[in-house]
């Protein structure tokens, strides 16, 4: 009975990968590969939408930008990770009745104590701050691709004009065409 049930369940098996329709690849969309790009080498994607299209959109100005908000959070992070760390090590040597360092000698353990914690959330925040830089790249990657391919025409306009009403009063004028 056992051996009969395990070849119904390899013959259901084999049967039920054959009914499967195989993919050969994902295929992504523009602005899908814009922000896959950037996610993988920040200000790619941005790189990318100006190489597709370099009359409707230049986004390469932006990379620099990308870069310096990258640069600036790893610094605050390196640095505020390097002062917790040190101020970790004077308050455990206070503890231990270990040697001062100079730098924090002014401190008492109380105040040595709430610098660290003050540093940890320090840390904390360039941490965020750094995802936030990189989050904030890849959408806007992916919001730049969309705006590629739009055409816009003479066609579709907008003017805002001045007008004199016949009551001596100054006035604005909206006026959309649509041809």
């Amino acid at each position: 009975m056992r051996l009969l049930l395990c070849i119904f369940l390899v013959c259901q098996q084999l049967f039920a990968q054959d009914s499967i329709p195989k993919k050969d690849s994902i295929v992504l969309a523009f602005h899908q590969k814009s922000m896959l790009y950037s996610a993988i080498i920040p200000g790619a994607g941005q790189i990318r939408n100006s190489v597709v299209s370099p009359l409707h959109n230049n986004a390469i100005w932006k990379v620099p930008l990308i870069y310096a908000g990258l640069g600036a959070t790893g610094y605050f992070l390196i640095t505020n990770q390097q002062t917790q760390l040190s101020l970790k090590k004077e308050y455990t040597n206070r503890q231990n009745g270990g040697n001062l360092d100079p730098k924090w000698a002014a401190y008492d353990n109380y105040a040595v104590l709430q610098l660290y914690r003050q540093y940890l959330d320090w840390r904390d925040l360039s941490i965020l701050g750094m995802a936030a830089v990189y989050l904030f790249q890849i959408a806007e990657a992916g919001a730049e691709a969309h705006f590629v391919q739009f055409e816009t025409s003479p066609d579709l306009s907008w003017s805002l004009d001045p007008v004199f009403l016949p009551n001596q009063t100054f006035g604005a004028k909206l006026q959309l065409s649509f041809h």
